[in-house]
């Protein structure tokens, strides 16, 4: 079994496993997928290629039997947040109508 980190902005590791031909993707997001039947050729050039993540989506992705193992992490979400808005004493004096400007 080779392991491989993967200096890529969609992927973030890769493992294969030679007796079963299973290459292992792990990706930036958490999520796992195996993929069947994948030529040991296949791993080394993902390897060497000078982007990781453009190899995978033309020579992986799509071309072979794959099982997603698990999911990505959840992303945090914050709430939105209410505009800031100014007290209505505040308005009253700004207004163009106000006896007072």
């Amino acid at each position: 079994m080779q392991r491989a980190d993967l200096n890529s902005t969609l992927l973030d590791a890769a493992t294969y496993r030679d007796q079963l031909a299973v290459l292992e993707v792990k990706f930036r997001s958490g999520a796992i997928y195996h993929y069947f039947a994948v030529p040991a050729q296949t791993f080394e050039e993902l390897l060497r290629a000078e982007s990781h993540g453009a190899y995978f989506n033309h020579h992986i992705r799509n071309r072979f039997a794959c099982a997603k193992i698990q999911p990505a992490k959840p992303v945090a979400v914050q709430a939105p947040t209410e505009p800031h808005r100014q007290p209505k004493s505040d308005l009253a004096s700004t207004a163009p109508w106000n006896a007072n400007n």
